[in-house]
């Protein structure tokens, strides 16, 4: 299966994507499912699963939090989480029976990179994010090392704003993909540093124009 595990919708401030165009764009790419988590709220990612008649096509409704020591998505989650504590973060994901993510640990923007020096990670990640494609391919291969280094699972997402981006950055697996992550049998494909061009016209497009 591949999964695109970091689509934002119109509900986050950076994007231009409408819910209802993201399933088509999704399955136009030749994607078996999507996360769709928007920054600080579920609204998007609920839109969409109920907008999914697809029983072939999974919509994983998920979430994007800012935290005070970085971006966390969390899969599966269905509820607003309103803290932005790390720790906190993690827990009120899992008891919500969600998958806890690191989102682009190193990214070049200080704002967006993780700040965990001194956490043990395997205590509230099941997986880093190690291929973004709105990433450095450099920031991304340190992803990978900070997820080998913890023994956690790798995912990839394209972070997509905008239409051309979602599937540029895929998670690769068998199976079920909470068991693929539970076992680390995921493999992260794909990213390119052209979304960082992207992200610079998503601003402008939805705050100049």
């Amino acid at each position: 299966m591949r999964y695109d595990l970091h689509v934002h919708t119109h509900y986050s401030a950076c994007s231009v994507l409408k819910p209802k165009i993201i399933l088509k764009l999704a399955k136009k790419a030749g994607l078996g499912g999507i996360a769709v988590a928007d920054h600080n709220t579920v609204r998007g990612g609920l839109e969409v699963k109920k907008a999914n008649k697809d029983r072939d096509f999974e919509v994983i409704p998920s979430i994007e939090v800012s935290t005070d020591r970085g971006h966390v998505l969390g899969l599966y989650v269905s509820k607003e989480i309103k803290s932005r504590d790390f720790f906190a973060v993690s827990d009120k994901i899992r008891k919500q029976g969600g998958i806890v993510i690191l989102a682009h640990p190193f990214r070049l923007f200080p704002h967006l990179r993780a700040k965990v020096k001194g956490i043990n990670l395997k205590r509230y990640l099941d997986a880093v994010e190690c291929n973004n494609a709105r990433t450095s391919s450099f920031s991304n291969k340190s992803a990978i090392k900070l997820a080998d280094r913890f023994s956690l699972a790798k995912t990839g997402g394209s972070d997509s704003h905008f239409s051309f981006e979602i599937g540029r950055s895929v998670t690769v697996f068998d199976g079920s993909l909470r068991d693929a992550i539970r076992k680390r049998k995921t493999r992260a494909e794909g990213g390119s540093v052209i979304g960082l061009v992207g992200s610079t016209l998503s601003f402008f497009k939805k705050h100049v124009f």
